[in-house]
């Protein structure tokens, strides 16, 4: 019979989500481990048809493997968060990683500023270790940070992010529907629970881009998922917007047909679980985005 690991219990976990990238999820588990937060470390496994779980099972007792059974997309990470029992959780991707003492420090952040619910690190990217583009936008961010530990968000980036871990399970996680993506509806209902997102440059997450990826496919995604979201949470006017958006990509990309009809029948989906953000969330929405662009993946 296998034993069973014995972890540690801090107040922060780590949960790592992946499909088929078994190469990039020991790198990245190999700086994990190396942590001095000592952090108890979840697989959450898409059901890779690799060797991902047993060379993970194999070769790192202590990491905790969490078998989806299919490929869920994002919702992984439910999986992954519903076995931690500490307060805060962390996520990363496989080919994502927290730095040294950056955990502490969400820990700390966290304790002292109740009123935040998520924190974004800064997310560094490559050998050079050059600050994400995104993450530029998020410093530069129009809400201000007044009684928060950095400029406050009205949406984060999943793969290096840290959560209360209570709040993560009190807005549902990310929908399974979605499949890519999701971060923007877990946002809002984040924020409609009255909690802050904010940016902390005093957290670094590494990123070092896999290059199995389809750029192509992810773009439909999330065009059809903000979409989704715009009519799950968003007024009328914007959800319109969002749903023409999308459909002027697939007819660019020659997709039209296929993925048209896809947002189409998930329109009844959005219609049945709809729930417009209160108007508090809706004008820091709107204080956020340029004009025309509420729905879209706007992270600022």
């Amino acid at each position: 019979m296998e034993k069973e690991a014995v972890y540690p219990h801090p107040r922060i976990s780590v949960v790592v989500l992946t499909y088929n990238r078994a190469d990039e999820l020991c790198a990245t588990l190999e700086r994990l481990l190396a942590l001095p937060e000592k952090p108890p470390i979840f697989v959450a496994d898409n059901g890779s048809t690799d060797d991902t779980v047993a060379r993970i099972k194999a070769r790192y007792p202590t990491v905790r493997v969490v078998e989806c059974g299919d490929n869920l997309g994002a919702a992984g990470r439910n999986l992954g968060a519903a076995c931690a029992d500490t307060e805060y959780v962390a996520f990363c991707d496989d080919d994502t990683w927290w730095a040294p003492g950056s955990l502490e420090r969400a820990v700390q952040l966290l304790d002292a500023w109740p009123n935040a619910g998520v924190l974004n690190a800064r997310v560094v990217v490559g050998e050079s270790d050059a600050t994400d583009p995104t993450c530029n936008a998020m410093r530069a961010s129009t809400l201000g940070g007044d009684g928060l530990p950095g400029p406050a968000l009205t949406g984060y980036m999943a793969g290096a992010c840290v959560f209360r871990a209570a709040l993560f399970r009190a807005v549902g996680g990310y929908a399974p529907r979605l499949f890519i993506g999701g971060e923007e509806l877990v946002a809002l209902d984040v924020l409609t629970f009255g909690q802050a997102i904010v940016y902390c440059e005093q957290l670094t997450v590494h990123h070092h881009p896999s290059r199995a990826r389809d750029s192509g496919l992810r773009r439909r995604l999330l065009a059809r998922n903000a979409a989704w979201v715009a009519w799950l949470r968003l007024p009328w006017r914007e959800a319109f917007r969002a749903t023409w958006r999308a459909l002027e990509l697939f007819a660019e990309e020659r997709t039209l047909a296929r993925d048209g009809i896809d947002l189409l029948r998930g329109l009844a989906w959005s219609w049945r679980w709809r729930r417009v953000a209160p108007p508090r969330v809706l004008f820091r929405l709107r204080a956020s985005c340029p004009v025309g662009k509420v729905g879209n993946r706007v992270r600022h």
